[in-house]
């Protein structure tokens, strides 16, 4: 096994490269013969804009930014959706120097707070009356926010207009002044506290790593007319490479859908080439299939067909032949369930990619034996996303692929990963200490995941050092903030959140004798019931709730704990669940109370 990894070539980035290179690039190459970007309209309809058109908006914004007063290295916040205006502006603030800071479109008034006091933002846009709304309630706190604009309330308009006192020899100039080691966008992520962390991402970070997806990954991005269907929130890093990437291409097409209820129906009608997705979104895909068979000789059926597309799977990874009677069944079922799987992804899908979270060996090896090519990678914040990426042509399901093009990856004694490359960041914002902790004394930046390395430098994950939880939806959540606010129930305690790897938080709670003792006869109920009777009273779930709702009113939805199961058990040194200093230890927890994880908190849907 190797300990160390730097993947062959090189990516080149100069000086003077920005963002906003990559839309004059296509520019030069495409013009007006090619839509860089579909916009939903109305429902079920899409209106073509091409490269040029797209250019002239970004231009008209940039003008408007400048009038505005929006200087370089100025904070200009996005919270929004995903949709047409989000990609707009992403490439107006890198147009003119800004350093844009998205927000979670989830994301609370308070969460929104402390990003805007933390990064000085000075300008905000929201997309509709709701965060609009959400802004206002917290901007009297926010002294260097001056304005805010609404994409529903015509704010590109607003920037038109604005704009006309701008000449182009003033952009032009703000245009060319702008670098590449200059810090184009803040997104913050959770930190080990609770805390969320600004990372500072220049934009040599973003196209180092988008200029090695056109290297690493041309079948995709690059070949054959690509197509992109893009519903992953813009504020994650994920979503903007892959945003940056169709946009970079010769002839690339993204379609901006800013409402998934109608994601299917969208999916049809779009067409698109490949996905990009979260598991959640392809478990969802699979759980459709798998209702939409039943339980009868249908389900059954479609059991044996997952079964064969696993073994397939397989075999093409193996390089083996299957034999005869895998290739009657193989073709059998492609008749009678692949084909009606795939066509729910559209009929041009070739692959769907895959990050946000680890998603499971079983469902890649699904996926891969009714023959859509799955594409999984591993990044974080801190590296503008994707470091490591299967290749079309090399995907070892399991693990998580190979660094891109001159970038390395090394296994640390005790087995983090840590890496180094063009696209890691250049540090927190206003956090020097934990930027500096961020990295080892030889300058690679320590993870906090655990992995190894095959022979081939193909990286798979093993585990995580820290405690953030990630989600299938790919939402990273800090445990401890929601916890202490739980655990300050008088009745509750310990409380442990979990949600790693499954579609929704929730927690696993344990009553506090002593307290429950003297809180029980304020209700009426007898004080010397047992611990068993206690944990399944309605008044005792009812008494805790309301302490998980003041949880969840510090965060957004996707972060809040949607179900707790009250554990007739304690937490002790003896079970392995607390150490000798009464620290809760995460995974011993998860492996004891597996039972009531897997059958009372994530019920399986029969």
């Amino acid at each position: 096994m190797l300990t160390e990894y730097t993947a062959p070539g090189t990516v080149v980035v100069n000086d003077d490269d920005s963002l906003y290179s990559l839309l004059i690039e296509r520019i030069r190459r495409s013009g007006d013969e090619s839509v860089i970007a579909a916009r939903k309209v109305a429902a079920g309809t899409w209106e073509n804009i091409t490269t040029r058109e797209f250019h002239e908006a970004v231009i008209t914004a940039a003008k408007g930014l400048m009038a505005l007063g929006i200087e370089r290295g100025d904070a200009v916040t996005i919270f929004s959706s995903t949709r047409y205006e989000w990609g707009i502006m992403d490439f107006a603030l890198a147009a003119v120097g800004a350093i844009s800071v998205p927000i979670y479109d989830t994301d609370s008034a308070a969460q929104a707070e402390r990003i805007f006091i933390d990064a000085q933002v000075k300008l905000a846009f929201v997309d509709n009356r709701e965060r609009y709304d959400r802004v206002a309630s917290v901007a009297s706190h926010c002294p260097t926010l001056q304005r805010t604009l609404m994409f529903d309330a015509n704010a590109l308009g607003v920037l038109e207009g604005l704009g006309i006192a701008v000449a182009d020899a003033e952009l032009e100039a703000r245009i060319a002044a702008v670098r590449a080691d200059d810090v184009a966008t803040i997104v913050y992520t959770s930190g080990s506290t609770g805390a969320p962390k600004g990372v500072e991402l220049t934009h040599r970070n973003f196209l180092s790593i988008v200029r090695a997806g056109f290297v690493g990954l041309p079948e995709m991005i690059c070949d054959n007319h690509p197509r992109l269907l893009l519903f992953l929130p813009l504020a994650h890093c994920f979503a903007r490479f892959i945003q940056y990437c169709s946009i970079g291409t010769d002839d690339g097409v993204v379609g901006y859908l800013p409402d998934t209820s109608t994601l299917l129906h969208d999916i049809r009608r779009f067409r698109p080439t490949y996905l990009l997705g979260v598991p959640r979104v392809f478990e969802k895909v699979y759980n459709a299939a798998s209702h939409l068979a039943g339980t009868g000789m249908r389900g059954r059926l479609f059991a044996k067909a997952v079964k064969s597309a696993r073994e397939w799977s397989r075999i093409v990874e193996a390089g083996d032949k299957p034999t005869a009677a895998q290739r009657a069944r193989h073709a059998a079922y492609e008749a009678s369930v692949y084909r009606a799987v795939r066509s729910a992804l559209g009929p041009n899908i070739r692959f769907i990619a895959c990050g946000g979270a680890p998603l499971s060996e079983d469902l890649a090896r699904f996926f891969a034996g009714i023959g859509l090519r799955m594409i999984q990678g591993y990044g974080l914040t801190e590296t503008a996303a994707p470091f490591t990426v299967t290749r079309a042509n090399d995907t070892v399901i399991g693990t998580v692929g190979q660094a891109a093009p001159g970038a390395s990856v090394r296994i640390a004694a005790d087995g983090e990963i840590q890496l180094k490359g063009d696209n890691v960041f250049v540090g927190y914002i206003n956090r020097p200490e934990e930027t500096k902790d961020a990295f080892t004394d030889d300058g690679w930046l320590r993870t906090g995941d655990l992995g190894s390395l095959d022979d081939d430098g193909r990286l798979r994950i093993t585990g995580r050092k820290k405690d953030i939880i990630i989600t299938a939806g790919g939402k990273n959540v800090s445990p401890i903030p929601l916890e202490q606010t739980i655990a300050s129930c008088p009745i509750v305690e310990h409380a442990v959140v979990v949600g790693d790897g499954r579609p929704f938080i929730g927690a696993l709670i344990t009553l506090d004798e002593e307290s429950l003792a003297q809180w029980l006869p304020t209700r009426k109920l007898a004080a010397d019931m047992s611990l068993e009777e206690a944990s399944a009273l309605p008044q005792v779930h009812e008494e805790i709730q309301r302490f998980v709702d003041q949880a969840n009113e510090t965060v957004s939805r996707a972060e809040s704990v949607r179900k707790f199961v009250v554990l007739p058990a304690h937490l002790t040194q003896e079970n392995g669940c607390l150490t000798p200093s009464l620290k809760v230890v995460r995974p011993k927890i998860v492996r004891v109370f597996e039972k009531e994880l897997n059958t009372e908190l994530y019920t399986p849907k029969k």
